[in-house]
């Protein structure tokens, strides 16, 4: 297949259950929307297709927040086992929407700052580098965002707890390619992440 017809679908990463907040991090909001349908909707808006969302902790209200969006919601009730288990039901859900799929790009619902752009750089430099893996890097880690090429994609079985897409990133170093992306330094794991988020000029 060409570059152009290249289909590269998108998973969000939604399912954690914030537990060094008082509250699911994922309804928090941040500039009129919650950081889950801001995460959302700026995967639709790349283009990109299908757009899976991975919910699991308070997986009614998360659903609601987004229920009017055109995408996939894959329900990941292993949420507890972490970030790799949410990698695995989202990939699973995209090969079951697309089978012939060429690359999917990881995504996480606490990064505010990441936007449709990042999204498609991440998209375009996997299209001109012919690489397995584009990743973010920032802050001196090397990290998602981050697409994945189909080729990669039977290692996401041997993935456990809760580092996720680093394994396999950490695995292929020498191959993969990076992208400057210092917006996604910016995440929201704790109540002062919010108040910074909330008071600072970050960008």
């Amino acid at each position: 297949m060409d570059a152009v017809n290249k289909s590269i679908g998108i998973i969000v990463l939604a399912a954690g259950a914030s537990s060094r907040m008082h509250e699911p991090k994922q309804l928090l909001q941040f500039e009129g929307k919650t950081l889950l349908r801001r995460a959302v909707e700026t995967a639709i808006a790349t283009g990109c297709k299908p757009v899976v969302v991975v919910l699991g902790a308070n997986f009614n209200r998360m659903l609601a927040e987004i229920s009017d969006l055109r995408v996939d919601v894959c329900h990941n009730t292993d949420w507890r086992k972490g970030l790799s288990s949410s990698l695995k039901c989202g990939l699973e859900n995209l090969l079951n929407l697309n089978p012939e799929i060429d690359a999917f790009i990881a995504t996480l619902a606490d990064q505010p700052f990441v936007s449709e752009a990042n999204l498609l750089e991440l998209k375009n430099k996997f299209l001109e580098s012919k690489k397995p893996i584009v990743a973010a890097r920032y802050n001196g880690i090397v990290g998602v965002p981050a697409l994945f090429a189909k080729r990669i994609f039977k290692e996401f079985a041997q993935i456990s707890g809760d580092k996720g897409a680093k394994t396999i990133i950490e695995k292929h170093r020498k191959s993969l390619v990076t992208l400057d992306l210092p917006e996604a330094a910016i995440d929201i794991d704790t109540n002062d992440d919010y108040v910074n988020l909330q008071t600072e000029d970050l960008f």
